[in-house]
């Protein structure tokens, strides 16, 4: 964009969010915390270890991976969740496929939820000034009943698998901790919690509450910093300025003009319009696509939400369409194989269930 002069050097560095890169920076380095002091592995463990039936710990699966993911980034969950579920269901003799989509999947979902669930909603909630309470009241309910929707259509796919009477005997096994680490974090978490649902700027108090978690001499801030995903900070600078420079062609009114030819103010349609772009170019860049529109849009609140709500819940639709479903696959293919076939016979009817059921209450209950 610069090269071609679209834009100055001043108006690329302007046309970075850094809200955005900074509320990422500051959750990367948090949930980096939390993995390191085990706090995930610890309650996981704990969770899994009382499910005493294939059911059971399918629905026990379900409910870390999407609660986790809905306050922080669901990536995270999955890199935490797979060897779990894969060393758990080897111990029993369970199948294990079932239970990793239910990982993948359920992170999706739940992160559906809040601002600081996936990188789109942290885009979104910057570019939007939606508060925190407001995202989380409007998409909330439709992460619960997602979550619902995935043990019934995942029990559905397998019921061989969860109509076993088979009594599952998890052993409880330690888990490496750093009691006062994990202690610090969980702390730092649920203060930045509050502070978000207090109306609180969210970048603010994400890089503040990484700020004070790097104030340690129990862990090296070196390994903090390999856990973040700098790369992925990387991308959206340059999404951010190409963006930008398509704003400044013609291309952003004929953007306007094909927004209202194709009625992009109808829940359904945008629903169906994000779904399909987001498969084809990925989540993140489908949101910064979408942002020339919003100013143009009757309800652009109502069309955020929407868009937060599909792009996120299109990612289950095949094994491409979430970083989450690739981090689970490629962690598990030392010990399984899960096809494209068979994540789409589950994810297909998961994400098409899910979206109508989003736009539908996106379109009962507006912003």
């Amino acid at each position: 964009m610069v090269g071609v002069n679209a834009l100055t050097l001043a108006q690329a560095q302007q046309a970075i969010n850094f809200d955005t890169l900074i509320l990422l920076f500051g959750m990367m380095i948090v949930v980096a915390n939390l993995q390191l002091s085990g706090f995930f592995s610890l309650v996981a463990e704990r969770v899994v270890e009382h499910a005493h039936r294939p059911v059971l710990l399918l629905i026990a699966i379900v409910g870390i991976a999407g609660f986790f993911s809905a306050f922080f980034v669901n990536d995270t969950m999955c890199l935490v969740l797979t060897p779990l579920v894969l060393e758990i269901t080897e111990t029993v003799r369970r199948n294990p496929v079932p239970y990793l989509l239910a990982v993948a999947m359920a992170s999706n979902i739940g992160s559906v939820a809040t601002i600081t669930g996936n990188p789109q909603n942290m885009m979104i909630g910057s570019f939007s000034g939606i508060p925190y309470r407001q995202f989380l009241a409007s998409l909330a309910p439709i992460a619960l009943a997602g979550l619902v929707l995935t043990v019934l259509v995942i029990f559905l796919a397998y019921r061989s698998e969860f109509t076993s009477r088979a009594r599952v005997n998890v052993e409880k096994r330690s888990v490496r901790v750093d009691r006062w680490l994990m202690w610090k974090a969980i702390i730092a978490s649920l203060a930045m919690i509050v502070m978000f649902f207090a109306g609180w700027p969210v970048p603010k108090v994400a890089v503040v509450a990484a700020a004070l978690l790097l104030i340690t001499r129990r862990v090296n801030p070196e390994k903090v910093y390999r856990r973040i995903d700098w790369s992925l900070l990387v991308m959206f600078v340059g999404l951010f300025v190409v963006i930008a420079g398509v704003e400044k062609t013609s291309l952003e009114k004929d953007l306007a003009a094909f927004a209202g030819q194709i009625h992009l103010d109808n829940v359904f349609l945008l629903s169906a319009f994000s779904a399909v772009l987001s498969n084809l170019v990925s989540n993140v860049p489908a949101v910064l696509v979408f942002k020339p529109f919003a100013a143009h849009l009757a309800n652009p609140t109502r069309a955020w939400l929407t868009l937060a709500m599909s792009s996120t819940l299109a990612g289950n639709l095949t094994v491409l369409g979430s970083v989450a479903n690739l981090i689970v696959i490629q962690q598990a293919r030392r010990k399984v194989t899960i096809g494209f076939w068979e994540y789409f016979r589950v994810g297909a009817p998961l994400a098409i269930l899910t979206i109508l059921l989003g736009a539908i209450w996106i379109q009962t209950f507006p912003p």
